[in-house]
């Protein structure tokens, strides 16, 4: 590493930078983890990123990495992010890695397997710094459990790095990763990358293998590994290493055409975008918070700036069809394999999600089924003439750690989650990709972002008109103080 790298911290250098950087031998992968391994040592304990740090086996891989990059093998044979650090969310298998599930039932529990895409990132080159924090099976919109402290935002250590990959957010936007891995059903990597300054994607239903930890029908087509980083086009690289269909997917979808990638796409102007934009919450009664209310108003003339036609579209439907679709939420809480043994260790929240899911039928929850894929419908067919989608990401900037989590009445919990996460919940069940972008800072210095929803399959598009937007707001040159330290 050059002396000016050392002064000024690798961790400043976006994830593309660093494996360019490593590719070209100007960082060595072992010192860029001890670098990042020292920063977790020194800061972590502030903001509550990681559960487990696993610093023997990620400098392992780094000295492997290292051995790669001394061999014979030309730098364009070379996996595309050799050395580079990334954390894995701890709902998420690494083999040999404790993985709680944010639960002490699963305290001591070590995974005997990889999930298919912690086996694509290490294929890619990366190095698993450790496992992030997160909720109890990621069942709520804050990280907060009882494995470990809560996840803090960097720009504010009073409040919540949201949820359910607050771990994740929290470790990129205080400088202890330069990606984070997380898992986005109802809006995990986006309500904490709204409140930690960040990109946070969900891809496209099917386009990364959700196997074998997660499937198809123990997240009832809800759930996807995605992803949380400082740029956007960090996420349209990493969606390019973990976007390869696996044996057995059930519903793969095609990466982009052979030469092309994700990545690409953020050098290329998006062309001129109909752009559908609507600021009622529909599932979920809810005052939306006036500085949510400035990010997406923001949001709306820059692209309007930019040569976007912007039109206010009205919602499909209203609050009242939640209630159809709630069972298969209990269903979630209900599938975790917890030891019989173990059921008086879990949270108050998954505890009544779980009692809630027990008091259905077989038709109860078929029904609910029904009534998930009559909403999906209805929200595509509503949707379709529009390139893009525009809400805000959540209805008020992030809240102090505790607002939310009320372990005396798991019920009220339940109805604060819903009115602080409408937006990101009505794109889950539809399978579209979505991505929140930092595009506005309250006078607190508290981030908030704004949600931009594609087609099926559209990453692309939203890759490129996130560059758009990023190009001019130049989110990744801000961060918080703890960045710096």
């Amino acid at each position: 590493m050059s002396r000016t790298e050392s002064e000024v911290g690798c961790h400043h250098l976006s994830m593309v930078e660093l494996a360019a950087a490593v590719r070209r031998r100007e960082i060595s992968p072992v010192q860029l983890v001890e670098h990042y391994l020292e920063r977790i040592e020194r800061i972590d304990a502030s903001i509550g990123a990681y559960l487990t740090v696993a610093a023997e086996s990620a400098l392992h891989q780094a000295e492997a990495a290292e051995r790669a990059l001394a061999g014979e093998k030309p730098a364009a044979a070379l996996p595309p992010l050799l050395g580079v650090p990334v954390a894995v969310k701890d709902l998420t298998n690494v083999a040999g890695m404790r993985c709680t599930f944010g639960s002490l039932s699963f305290e001591d529990f070590i995974s005997p397997i990889d999930d298919n895409v912690a086996t694509l990132l290490r294929r890619a080159g990366m190095v698993v710094l450790g496992k992030t924090n997160t909720p109890e099976f990621g069942l709520a919109c804050h990280t907060e459990n009882r494995v470990a402290p809560p996840a803090r935002t960097p720009w504010d250590l009073s409040r919540s790095a949201g949820g359910s990959s607050g771990g994740g957010a929290a470790a990129v936007a205080a400088g202890l990763a330069p990606v984070a891995q997380g898992n986005d059903g109802t809006g995990s990597n986006r309500i904490a990358a709204s409140a930690c300054g960040l990109v946070g994607l969900k891809p496209s239903r099917g386009r990364v293998s959700n196997g074998p930890g997660f499937t198809e029908a123990t997240s009832f087509g809800l759930t996807t590994h995605g992803m949380i980083a400082r740029t956007v086009g960090d996420c349209a690289a990493l969606l390019d290493a973990i976007a390869v269909p696996m044996p057995g997917d059930p519903y793969p979808i095609a990466s982009p055409a052979p030469g092309r990638t994700f990545l690409d796409h953020c050098g290329r102007e998006p062309g001129r975008l109909r752009v559908g934009r609507h600021l009622a919450p529909v599932f979920t009664e809810a005052d939306v918070d006036p500085e949510c209310v400035a990010a997406y108003t923001r949001a709306s003339e820059l692209l309007a700036e930019l040569g976007h036609d912007v039109e206010d579209i009205t919602p499909a439907f209203d609050p009242t069809v939640v209630a159809s679709i709630e069972p298969v939420f209990s269903m979630l809480a209900l599938l975790a394999p917890v030891p019989p043994d173990r059921e008086g260790m879990l949270m108050p929240l998954t505890r009544w999600l779980r009692g809630r899911g027990s008091t259905l039928s077989a038709l109860d929850y078929g029904r609910a089924l029904a009534a998930t894929e009559a909403v999906s419908r209805t929200l595509l067919e509503h949707s379709w003439s529009y390139d893009v989608i525009l809400t805000p990401t959540v209805t008020r900037p992030s809240p102090a750690v505790g607002a939310i989590r009320d372990d005396e009445d798991p019920a009220r919990e339940f109805e604060e989650i819903k009115r602080f996460t409408p937006y990101t919940a009505m794109y889950a069940s539809t399978g579209q990709p979505a991505i929140s972008l930092p595009i506005h800072w309250t006078p607190e210095n508290v981030p908030v972002g704004v949600m931009v929803v594609g087609r099926p399959g559209g990453e692309s598009v939203l890759f490129s008109l996130g560059a758009q937007l990023e190009a001019v707001v130049r989110w990744q040159d801000r961060t918080p103080a703890l960045f710096g330290g």
